[in-house]
Order: C-alpha cells, then structure tokens, then sequence
C-alpha cells in the first residue's frame, strides 16, 4: 500500500513497527516529489511521532482482528475478559489498560483488538452505565457558587462532577471519550 494512500485510523507496518494514523498531510510542491507527512502513534508504545516519506514508498498494511469481549473481574494484577461465544477467558494486565479501566464495570462488553495473536488493549462503548457510590448532598439553591453540579465518586473509584439531583447509589451514564456526565442510564 502506497503511503499517499493512508487515512487516519488506518493500521500499517514500516520497519516492522505496527503504527496508527493520527493525521496525514500530502505536500506537492512544484518540482518535487510529493511527500507525505504522517502523524502516527506506534501501537505497541503508545509513542506519537511524524514520519515523513515520499510518494513512492510502499507500506504493508495491517490486519487487526477485532471480537466482542465481555469484562468479568479484576484478579489484582489483570482484568479478565470472556468471549461471550466460546467463554473462552483472557487476561490483560492493568498497565495496558490505564485509561480504560476506569470505566470497566462487571458485564461490560468492549471490543477487543489484536495484531497476529497479541492482544493490543481494547475499544469502549461510546457510553457507559455506572453506579455513583458516593457523593455530597446537593444543596437546594446551590447553582450560583457551584454551576449546578457537585463532585461525586463512581463504583470504579473515577471522580467527575455531576447534576445536583444525583443521589449515592443512582446509575449515570459516562461518555467515554470526554470522562463527562452524559445523562441518567
């Protein structure tokens, strides 16, 4: 595959390196060859670098193999996923999942994504339901000093602010993306 070719979320290998298009941008001047200027996040790492190439060069394209997984628990050291088909159970440890581990809660289902056997972490819903375990009492004409929203803590010890008319032990629904409130679940 040509790199003139690659889109952002395109999955590549160059120099045995398995990358992530971030952005790209074609530059054309007049007598050159056009050279492709490509931001890309080396999938294993987690390391955002540029790379730039000309025209011609050729990348090998990468197939990533993506199934519905379903969280169970946290052992301690991993969190343990089902496939919901087979109930076959796998382990990923929790430097992999840093930032998604905030919003897995028992039954979830993510996708998970791999690169020739290797698991490379996994994919949240867009949205996700979560308990609020604890939160101050919402003060009634409290919106001035405070927005209208008050602190709160979730089941999987996240903290973000929320609605005043949000009680301990009410589900909320998280955006996954921004780690904002998104409405009740």
């Amino acid at each position: 595959m040509n790199v003139t070719e690659l889109r952002p979320g395109n999955y590549f290998i160059d120099e045995k390196v398995l990358y992530r298009v971030i952005d790209i941008l074609l530059n054309k001047t007049a007598m050159r060859k056009m050279v492709a200027k490509i931001k890309v996040q080396n999938v294993r790492t987690g390391a955002i670098t540029e790379l730039a190439r000309n025209s011609g060069y050729d990348v090998e394209e990468a197939r990533l193999d993506k199934r519905t997984m379903q969280y169970l628990y946290d052992s301690g050291t991993t969190y343990v996923f089902m496939d919901p088909k087979t109930y076959d159970q796998v382990e990923i440890g929790h430097q992999n999942l840093e930032h998604e581990a905030q919003y897995l809660v028992p039954n979830l289902e993510v996708i998970m994504v791999s690169f020739d056997e290797e698991i490379l972490g996994i994919q949240l819903p867009a949205k996700v339901a979560i308990t609020v375990s604890d939160c101050e009492p919402g003060v009634r004409g409290d919106t001035i000093t405070n927005g209208g929203s008050k602190d709160a803590t979730l089941e999987t010890g996240m903290k973000i602010r929320v609605p005043l008319f949000i009680n301990p032990g009410d589900k909320i629904s998280v955006d996954t993306t921004t780690g904002k409130y998104d409405g009740r679940a």
